[in-house]
């Protein structure tokens, strides 16, 4: 209408803007990908492109999916020419605590600059997939995972306690931990835990977890 005409009228395009003639055509927002491990799988590469899951440790919550993304991924070009222009990709589903999401746009060159987020939300999994990585590395049953998890937010709700109350007195300041200083945003509810749950049993145990300690949850699958 003549508002909108009015307000483009004014608007600056810088010099080497691209402009594209949108006449007959139609316009849609860029849809946005909540989950996904994009950018961390290499395409058509083998072990060594492969950076979304680790296998060494079950909770791993310093892990940042930033460090490992490839801007230069193929799949990014395929989602970007599929009408995907942001997406939120990060740890697989191997630990029972994996590491941060990134949230950043599916076209360029250096992700430092792709980023909308760096840290979105903080993987953590249930159910069969930390159970069947880790069989022979402690993990067993549900029961497990779920014990897992809860010590590591006890732990990090009792450092961010003790840094809370330490103020800036740097003598009363707990031992620094990356583990649990990874976790001071989910526990101060600034991302959420983005849990990978399929079974009515784990989508149970997410929610439960999650009013235990009063943090953010997004539930990711639920089949």
């Amino acid at each position: 209408d003549g508002k909108i005409a009015a307000i483009g009228e004014n608007l600056s395009v810088p010099e080497d803007a691209q402009v594209v003639d949108a006449t007959g055509l139609e316009v849609f927002p860029g849809m946005v990908e909540a989950h996904g491990h994009i950018g961390l799988d290499g395409w058509a590469i083998r072990y060594e492109g492969q950076d979304y899951n680790e296998y060494n440790d079950p909770v791993t919550p310093q892990l940042r999916a930033i460090d490992a993304v490839n801007p230069f991924d193929y799949s990014l070009r395929d989602a970007a020419l599929g009408g995907v222009t942001t997406i939120c990709s990060g740890p697989g589903s191997s630990n029972v605590i994996g590491g941060t999401f990134a949230a950043f746009k599916t076209v360029g060159r250096c992700i430092d600059d792709m980023c909308v987020k760096p840290e979105a939300a903080m993987k953590i999994a249930f159910g069969e997939n930390p159970k069947f990585c880790y069989k022979d590395k402690g993990i067993s049953s549900r029961m497990t995972t779920a014990a897992k998890l809860r010590e590591t937010l006890f732990k990090a709700k009792e450092y961010m306690e003790k840094l809370d109350a330490a103020g800036d007195d740097p003598a009363k300041k707990p031992a620094f931990d990356l583990k649990l200083h990874a976790l001071l945003p989910v526990m101060r509810r600034q991302i959420p835990l983005k849990a990978h749950a399929h079974q009515a049993n784990d989508l149970l145990t997410a929610v439960r977890i999650a009013k235990e300690f009063g943090v953010k949850l997004t539930l990711e699958h639920v089949t």
